[in-house]
């Protein structure tokens, strides 16, 4: 692999991850070539454009007039790079096993144009063991030699969409390799444009770290998630009771409920290392537990409205419910799996006309339902029977918003409650 600015640096995958990781690379003097299925992403790159969120237009012309940048879906050009780092979506089939297919169809490209002294890099979220058994095979029917004519890391990534503390460039970079000479060729790359390299001793325990990441939260959220259930059962506020248990100074981590799980990674991930593991006959108990607790949140809000209806004497059927967010997380437009969606589901199928406000997501086209975003002013909250906070979006006067809805629950704990609150700190108005 060429270590001077000569390199040349192919992403296959230009979406929230490739996108801000080429970004970096073509800032500090990398040349960068990314490469998509989908013309639309590439021209628009072209263009001067970005599509992820993260990433300004403005940094994606600059680089792109100055030849840095460029982007492309002709797979054929992976031959002239000296790097690739595969970033492709790995999304979970119907029946929750992983599906590779979009990683089998990169090592496919790259195997076609695979030459001497290329460093392969996968970081799309994956279960231990898919960088030596899916990647390798390929890449060595090629006939060169892993760790001396190629080299072959994984590199899990870490984008937190929304986070302004934490990016591509600050954020350690986990790298492990086929080989220990892999393992040092990625680590050398990486370190030119990366502040922080962790390097372990194996592609599987960079595999599993990541899949740890998002386990560890996915569980604690399935705890916390389960202590408000309790807590609402027992008709105390869960969110006093976590405020109180984070006084402790050691020993706890705050975790706070919500709605559900959403986004590609929490509700995702975890699912990798379970179907790995049934291969291995083992069953990840705690993994499927909070899988189940997590799931059950979306009808726990909806209950909450129904139970905030009734309080006026009003039923879900034929009511007008207004969701405020519908993007998994606050001040992004990624709706991957949403609890904002179940609760509109759950709503609709009881009846209920439901709309929604979000100013990240302007249109809605999610598990049948097309709709667009509503105007957030006082008529609408005035007139609709009931308003529910999926999505504590830092943009909502929550002040007002609480002021001139008729019935409001919160799922997020994100209103004012002061001489307002019933319900055990779900529901605020009604």
């Amino acid at each position: 692999m060429t270590q001077d600015e000569a390199t040349v640096f192919g992403i296959i995958g230009l979406g929230y991850v490739g996108l801000p990781l080429g970004v970096e690379a073509a800032k500090s003097g990398i040349r960068v070539i990314g490469f998509d299925v989908k013309e639309t992403v590439a021209a628009g790159i072209s263009a001067g454009r970005s599509h992820v969120q993260s990433v300004s237009d403005d940094d994606v012309a600059a680089l792109t007039e100055s030849g840095m940048l460029s982007a492309t879906t002709d797979m054929s050009s992976l031959r002239d790079c000296d790097v690739i780092s595969i970033c492709v979506p790995t999304p979970l089939s119907k029946t929750r096993d992983p599906d590779v297919s979009h990683i089998l169809a990169a090592s496919e490209a790259v195997t076609a144009g695979l030459k001497e002294g290329q460093l392969l890099i996968l970081e799309s979220t994956t279960y231990p063991g898919t960088t030596r058994e899916v990647l390798l095979p390929a890449l060595e029917k090629t006939g060169l030699h892993i760790g001396k004519d190629f080299h072959l890391c994984f590199s899990p990534e870490r984008v937190d969409p929304g986070n302004k503390a934490w990016f591509t460039k600050n954020t350690p970079k986990v790298v492990g390799g086929i080989t220990p000479s892999c393992t040092h060729a990625a680590v050398n790359f990486y370190e030119r444009f990366l502040d922080t390299v962790v390097p372990v001793s194996s592609a599987e325990v960079a595999e599993l770290t990541k899949i740890l990441e998002n386990t560890f939260r996915a569980v604690n959220i399935g705890l916390v998630n389960e202590t408000a259930l309790i807590a609402d059962r027992l008709g105390i506020d869960v969110w006093e009771v976590i405020d109180a248990a984070a006084t402790k100074p050691f020993g706890f981590m705050k975790f706070t409920p919500g709605p559900g799980l959403g986004g590609h990674c929490i509700p995702v991930d975890p699912h990798y290392l379970s179907w790995k593991m049934r291969t291995l006959n083992y069953k990840t108990r705690f993994i499927e537990l909070a899988s189940e607790i997590n799931a059950e949140m979306p009808s726990f809000v909806a209950d909450k409205v129904r139970e905030a209806l009734s309080r006026i004497q009003n039923s879900v059927d034929g009511s007008h419910v207004l969701l405020l967010g519908v993007a998994y997380k606050r001040d992004v437009d990624d709706v991957r799996e949403s609890p904002a969606i179940d609760v509109m589901r759950l709503l609709r199928a009881d009846g209920a006309n439901v709309s929604y406000h979000d100013p990240f997501v302007p249109e809605l086209d999610e598990g049948g339902m097309q709709l667009t975003s509503v105007a957030l002013t006082e008529a609408v909250l005035t007139e609709v029977d009931a308003v529910v906070i999926v999505t504590d979006h830092s943009d909502f006067d929550y002040e007002w918003i609480v002021d001139k809805a008729r019935v409001l629950i919160d799922a997020r704990h994100v209103a004012p409650r002061e001489g307002r609150e019933v319900g055990s700190g779900w529901i605020v108005k009604g």
